[in-house]
């Protein structure tokens, strides 16, 4: 399997994942201020003074070969809508996560998630053939938890006192994971879920 870290693009009917650029800044702070998302204490999305930091570190793991970010730039208005990125990309074990996960406000339950995350999966899946995708978020951070189960995806469990964020605060993570042999079948109910937006 050739996971080789380098910018993707992938198109979907709704949305187009880009890959990350220094040139997107505004138009993520645009997107993560739709909401003012980064004052969700259990969510990734970057504070506007923090977004080039932010920023500088999702392009330092490609550069390690640790990750692919892209944005999500929705196609009727042409506009960034949010963020996503292959992670913890494991080359021997033929396995990722899928994380990082952010979007507008807007953007919000208006199956953006579900086509970003089809074509995601569908890319992981049969062109990287991996075994597993994995999907992890903060125990405080319901909607995650929802939108990740709403997927098809099987909760593996939680690891306790996991991460020590930069708040001070000790975050449990709930882990999610989608195995090779459940592809076919969640990539029908991805369809269909998209089929009725």
């Amino acid at each position: 399997m050739s996971m080789e870290c380098q910018p993707l693009h992938l198109e979907g009917t709704r949305v187009n994942l880009e890959p990350l650029e220094q040139a997107q800044i505004a138009d993520i702070r645009k997107a993560a201020a739709d909401g003012e998302l980064w004052k969700l204490f259990f969510t990734s999305v970057p504070a506007p003074e923090q977004t080039q930091q932010w920023l500088d570190t999702a392009l330092a793991m490609q550069a390690q070969q640790k990750a692919i970010p892209f944005v999500v730039r929705e196609k009727s208005e042409n506009k960034i809508v949010g963020s996503t990125r292959f992670c913890n990309i494991d080359h021997q074990h033929q396995r990722l996560e899928i994380g990082y996960t952010w979007y507008s406000q807007s953007a919000q339950r208006s199956g953006i998630n579900t086509e970003c995350k089809l074509l995601m999966l569908t890319h992981a899946f049969e062109v990287l053939n991996c075994i597993a995708v994995e999907f992890r978020t903060d125990w405080f951070n319901r909607r995650s938890q929802a939108a990740i189960e709403r997927l098809g995806a099987k909760r593996d469990g939680v690891l306790r006192n996991h991460m020590i964020l930069p708040d001070g605060r000790i975050r449990d993570t709930v882990v999610y994971s989608i195995l090779q042999s459940e592809w076919p079948g969640l990539k029908k109910n991805l369809q269909y879920l998209q089929s009725k937006y």
